[in-house]
């Protein structure tokens, strides 16, 4: 077999492979005799057929065969020969196969590029700190007594924070367009239920009141095809109602389950649970900083078909998402150049993180895997039965084997960087965005 190497521009390769005839007659002529011991031909006893015939009969069938399978394991052969790392599947120019001249074939495919790690203990990471105080824990106590307000009709002019039932129509440019159109509709007055200017145009109203909003809507992709467009409402108000929040009592703690203790146990609940999303923020942070400093500064050369793979398995989630949030994807368009920078910058960390582990054999823990499944399994009624089928099937345990990698990738690293302690609130971490008492 001779094989021949061109490196053509970048990753590419193109791997020309020459199987000589004898290779392929051989095992061509050692599957016709298998199939002329029981061939069963017309004018023959079975077995009895003469070669000549065997060949007539099976050929170029048997040659088919036979060239398939030496492509592929000719290839694998070449790549291993020449110490070739494949990135993604071979594109096979048009073959030479005819009988009496052996196979030719030309394979082109991208490499994996050279990967070259930065010196771990330069990188600097921002480590971020946080701890739940008393003023934290009331303003999320705030916050779930918001959830069990109730609403009572007033008498007097919308405010703010105010609920409204409404019935609305409106046009944009003139035109009526049945998703302009609504009955009995509950809008609370800068909850962004509506856009902006819709809402603010309803403080003041009264029940019963009837009015039109002249407006323009949001210049913000999320206004669709009537962004920036004039727009007109009519709009008519059926009830205007007030927020009544419950007392902070026995009653308001039974409401979330607790059945004894009350008020304080309540508080202790609470808190344990802001610290488990507390702690789940500041490892995610976390992670994502020490991703940001393996990549910082760093370009790498891409294979194209792996920038291909993540911008399609990309694609395919965003429709899966907006198929279960009630879209029609078949009607979706999705921009593909909005995909690609991202998924060049999971590629690029994923060579990254393998090289790290590779160098450095870093392995995933079985006894934290075995933790992750059992918390995965605790969410679910039988979780012995969960456990099962996790490890059942070696392919079923690779996904959360892969997410304790790269977390032990991620603690094997702030082990070695320079840490800079970043102290934040519990609002800053949670809440990004929002103000102190949002």
């Amino acid at each position: 077999m001779q094989v021949t190497v061109e490196t053509t521009e970048g990753l590419e390769r193109r791997v020309k492979v020459q199987v000589p005839e004898e290779r392929v007659q051989g095992e061509v002529s050692k599957r016709l005799s298998n199939i002329a011991q029981s061939a069963r031909l017309p004018g023959f006893r079975p077995g009895k057929a003469p070669m000549k015939v065997i060949a007539q009969r099976y050929g170029k069938q048997v040659r088919e065969e036979v060239v398939g399978e030496i492509v592929q394991s000719s290839f694998q052969d070449a790549i291993l020969q020449e110490r070739l790392r494949p990135a993604g599947n071979p594109t096979i120019d048009p073959l030479e196969w005819e009988s009496g001249s052996g196979v030719a074939y030309t394979a082109v495919f991208d490499v994996y590029p050279e990967v070259r790690l930065p010196a771990i203990e330069s990188l600097k990471i921002r480590r971020p700190e946080a701890a739940i105080n008393d003023a934290d824990l009331d303003r999320m106590l705030e916050r779930l007594r918001t959830q069990r307000r109730t609403w009572n009709a007033v008498e007097r002019a919308a405010t703010p924070g105010d609920r409204l039932v409404i019935d609305f129509e409106g046009t944009c440019e003139g035109e009526a367009r049945d998703d302009l159109k609504a009955e009995s509709f509950a809008v609370e007055i800068g909850a962004g239920q509506l856009f902006e200017a819709f809402e603010d145009g309803l403080v003041g109203v009264e029940a019963g009141q009837e009015l039109t909003l002249d407006l323009h809507f949001p210049s913000d992709s999320g206004a669709g095809s009537l962004a920036g467009k004039p727009g007109q409402f009519k709009v008519k108000v059926h009830s205007v109602e007030e927020a009544v929040l419950p007392d902070m009592d026995e009653a308001f703690a039974e409401s979330f389950g607790v059945k004894e203790g009350g008020i304080e146990k309540l508080r202790e609940e609470v808190r344990a649970n802001m610290q488990r999303e507390l702690d789940e923020a500041v490892r995610s942070l976390t992670k994502q900083r020490v991703m940001e400093a393996l990549l910082a500064g760093r370009s790498l050369e891409l294979p194209s078909a792996l920038v291909e793979r993540e911008v399609q398995r990309s694609m395919a989630a965003k429709r899966l998402e907006l198929a279960h949030s009630g879209y029609d994807v078949e009607k979706i368009e999705l921009d593909k150049q909005a995909f690609e920078e991202p998924a060049r910058r999971r590629v690029s960390l994923g060579l990254l993180i393998a090289e790290l582990i590779k160098e450095n054999g870093i392995k995933a823990d079985p006894e934290e895997v075995r933790a992750r499944v059992d918390g995965i399994a605790s969410t679910y009624e039988d979780p012995q039965e969960v456990v099962r089928w996790y490890y059942s099937e070696p392919s079923r345990l690779a996904d959360v084997e892969s997410s304790v990698l790269e977390d032990t990738v991620v603690a094997w690293i702030l082990e070695r960087a320079e840490i800079e302690p970043e102290t934040k609130s519990f609002d800053e971490l949670l809440n990004p965005g929002q103000t102190q008492g949002g």
